[in-house]
């Protein structure tokens, strides 16, 4: 184990500094501890000598609080640490007795009609994610338009008498204000809610349960931080939060009820299980992209690419219609806005408009600079992502106050319309205002009667429109100078902005970006040639700047391709965005990670990729796993459970079962596992085999009270236990999981990893030749090792 390097030292665990030289930390992140041996009515405990995980939904106890004042809070500041604060979701079936006794109970019929459920959920899923969508865009065009008009008449007005800086401290106001509220409510509120949530929902697909990620308030704070996040001028997009506001309107809807409300419909109450939530999550989440972009397909592979660890066909098909209801219904009620109902031709939020003329066709000669610009789009996506990186670092480690994210977030307001004004003032790029013109709000400021200002086209707008006119807008209408000064300004604007406490998407900034600088690349193209009709339209270097660096800040491919296509109108440019992506994909992936891969692993979260990492063939289940383990037996005392479930020090969510098959002197071998949340729900209802002999119990537990009880189970602390409770036995042999998944000791790192990830599992029991439990790997044991720069690497675990 020497060649695994160790770099960071151990997190929250000051007494370890002063161990002896022998007693060296183990792989799992515990200390070399023999195993506890506490004898009671026959059962034996043994306790892990590791830290884990608090469940943060839990409610705390004062006893608690005053124990955690006691030790000093730690932020983790780098991706070399691992949280304990995220607990993993059971996307494994508990195939308990209880279970499949339900599931042989049920007919072909009752299958048939779960199925058609599905879809139902999966329609509903699609249809309120387009009304969130809609009510999103009207409510942005509505107060957008009334401050950029407010802004323009000021404007307008102190041109001719002087004092436009007074317009400028009114656009400075407005956007600080706005700001303002959207940050208050995600920094005081619900911090979760901050930024785009695409790391949050990708993780949450994988497998860890991010506490308060789908919650009823995360959505409302979502939806209301976007739309001031967006009308103060910052440099953001509302298309980021639609996937995650999709996503908790489909955890929501898929359970029948709702835990911040403590209201329950009564329906849908098969789906209470991480497994089908972790389905319909998929969809809402395809759903968002679709509203967002009206990309149903670009929606799908979103879903399959960056968030779904576990795929089949049906949920394909499923997840296919709640995007194709989402984008229906987003352009049904948009046109009755419109006023032309029945029109269902605007595609998404964002609308790219059509590429459809002649001058946007390209050769074959032009491929190699596309690919160059796929190339610069790679290399300043992972230079955005290496700022940011070290940006986020900065405000974990000072800016971690609500306050102070609120005085951040005004600050970057007051700065965004400071420059911007500064730009348009001092810009001399003038442009004919023709009758056909399609700036919506154009600046005359010091240009001649009949022209408009340029640079005010790019600021002084929504960045949606700001999109669409520089893929459209003709030849001419931008100078080389405007462009350059605008890609940096808002390179670095669009920077310091991702990360702030408000709500809100990274996609159109990086397409404006990219617009930006393509667009630029155009008309230096046209410039370097007689021949100016081969570079006719600059349009055409917008888009494949857009997809470029799109690509390389967030690095997607096969579904970032289909949504340009989808989103464009135009299959035509499939190929070309296709080459771009993927090269601005390698070519990033060789400085710097993606964007949303960054700030999960700075946020410490035990994220499982793809594969094991390389170089892990020679590390096996004994040198990964967590040993020795807390193990109960069939027949337990429930002074023992207790007590096991309130050790404050471990917190275990998992527990093998085992049974003495001979003699007392042969080691116990194993028979199930059972999880803390069952023992809980257990404990709660007093399923005790004494009171069962005489009767007092009302009736059988059943598979409903465990699913009543889900997501939010009671915490250990809540219920009690008289002292003459503890001296009863409870029989686990019909809710445990009586085949769990196990591997040997000597399987490989990879073929573990594979397992765990491929079945979605929470807990992977070790056994020996005789199945007696010697160990237990979770997500945590897994997710340490990557491969850095001196080879396999382990990060270390921090309570948090």
């Amino acid at each position: 184990m020497a060649n695994i390097t160790k770099k960071v030292s151990w997190s929250s665990r000051g007494d370890e500094s002063g161990a002896a030289g022998e007693e060296t930390p183990l792989l799992n992140g515990s200390e070399q501890s023999r195993p506890l041996r506490q004898m009671s009515s026959g059962s034996t405990v043994f306790q892990i000598g590791r830290l884990s995980t608090v469940d943060l939904d839990e409610e705390i106890t004062t006893e608690e609080q005053d124990s955690a004042r006691g030790r000093p809070k730690e932020i983790p500041h780098n991706e070399k640490l691992l949280s304990l604060k995220f607990e993993s979701l059971d996307y494994d079936n508990i195939e308990n007795q209880l279970f499949l006794e339900e599931e042989r109970r049920m007919s072909f019929m009752a299958f048939r009609c779960l199925e058609i459920s599905r879809w139902v959920i999966c329609g509903l899923i699609g249809f309120l994610t387009g009304l969130i969508a809609c009510f999103i865009d009207i409510a942005v065009e509505q107060l957008a338009g009334l401050k950029y008009k407010l802004i323009k008449e000021n404007i307008v007005k102190f041109t001719e008498a002087g004092g436009l800086s007074i317009s400028l401290l009114l656009w400075v106001a407005l956007n600080s204000f706005c700001v303002m509220w959207g940050s208050i409510i995600v920094a005081f509120i619900e911090p979760i809610a901050a930024g785009s949530g695409i790391p949050q929902i990708k993780c949450f697909l994988n497998g860890v349960k991010v506490p308060r990620v789908v919650r009823l308030k995360t959505l409302v704070v979502k939806v209301v931080g976007v739309i001031f996040s967006v009308v103060g001028g910052l440099a953001v997009g509302k298309e980021g939060p639609m996937i995650h506001s999709g996503a908790v309107l489909a955890a929501g809807v898929s359970q029948g009820r709702s835990t911040s409300l403590k209201k329950d419909f009564k329906i849908f109450e098969y789906f209470r299980r991480d497994t089908e939530k972790r389905d319909f999550v998929s969809a809402g989440a395809a759903a968002g992209v679709s509203a967002a972009f009206g990309a149903p397909v670009g929606g799908v592979l979103f879903s399959l690419e960056e968030g779904a660890s576990f795929w089949n066909q049906m949920l394909t098909w499923r997840i296919f219609f709640a995007s194709m209801i989402s984008t229906f219904t987003l352009n049904f009620f948009l046109s009755i806005y419109h006023n032309k109902p029945g029109e269902l031709s605007n595609p998404g939020l964002i609308n790219f408009g059509r590429f459809e003329s002649e001058a946007m066709e390209y050769n074959l000669y032009e491929i190699p600079l596309f690919i160059a610009m796929g190339a610069i789009g790679g290399g300043l996506g992972a230079f955005f992502n290496f700022l940011n990186y070290w940006l986020t670092i900065f405000r974990i480690r000072y800016v971690h106050r609500p306050c102070l994210q609120v005085m951040e977030a005004m600050l970057v307001a007051a700065v965004t319309a400071t420059v911007a004004f500064i730009m348009i003032y001092f810009s001399t790029d003038c442009q004919p205002l023709g009758p056909d013109h399609t700036e919506e709000y154009p600046l005359q400021l010091f240009c001649a009667d009949g022209e408009y200002n340029s640079m005010a086209t790019t600021f002084f707008n929504t960045p949606e429109r700001s999109v669409r006119s520089l893929f459209h807008n003709p030849t001419g209408t931008y100078n080389s100078l405007t462009l350059g000064l605008f890609t940096l300004t808002y390179f670095f604007l669009a920077c310091w902005t991702y990360g702030l406490a408000v709500s809100a998407g990274v996609f159109i900034p990086s397409l404006l970006i990219g617009a930006a600088w393509g667009r630029l690349c155009g008309i230096l193209l046209a410039s370097t040639t007689s021949t100016a009709s081969m570079w006719a339209d600059p349009g055409k270097y917008a888009l494949i700047g857009a997809a470029a660096q799109l690509g390389g800040i967030v690095r997607m491919t096969l579904s970032l391709t289909v949504i340009m296509v989808e989103a464009t109108g135009n299959v035509t440019y499939g190929l070309p965005i296709m080459l771009v992506l993927m090269t601005a994909k390698i070519v990033g992936d060789y400085f710097q990670e993606g964007l949303y891969d960054l700030h999960i692993k700075l946020g410490s979260v035990p994220f499982l990729h793809w594969e094991a990492p390389a170089t892990s063939h020679w590390l096996t289940a004994r040198e990964v796993m967590s040993s020795p383990v807390t193990c109960l037996n069939r027949i337990e005392k429930v002074g023992t459970i207790v007590d096991t479930l309130s050790n404050t020090s471990t917190n275990h969510n998992g527990f093998p079962v085992v049974v003495q098959v001979s003699g007392d002197d042969e080691p116990a071998k194993l028979c199930g596992l059972i999880l803390r949340s069952q023992l809980i729900v257990l404990l709660k209802h007093k399923v005790f085999v004494e009171l069962a002999r005489s009767r007092l119990t009302q009736r059988k537990l059943q598979l409903k009270d465990f699913r009543d009880a889900y997501p939010r189970f009671p915490p250990i602390q809540s219920i009690h236990v008289s002292q003459d409770e503890r001296e009863c036995m409870m029989d686990l042999t019909e809710f445990m999981n009586p085949t769990p998944y196990t591997v040997p000791q000597d399987t490989s790192l990879p073929r573990v990893f594979k397992l765990f990830r491929a079945l979605g599992l929470r807990h992977l029991v070790v056994v020996d030749d005789d199945n007696r439990v010697v160990g237990l790997v979770t997500r945590k044991d897994l997710a340490r090792y990557h491969v850095g720069k001196h080879g396999l690497e382990e990060l270390h675990l921090a309570q948090t």
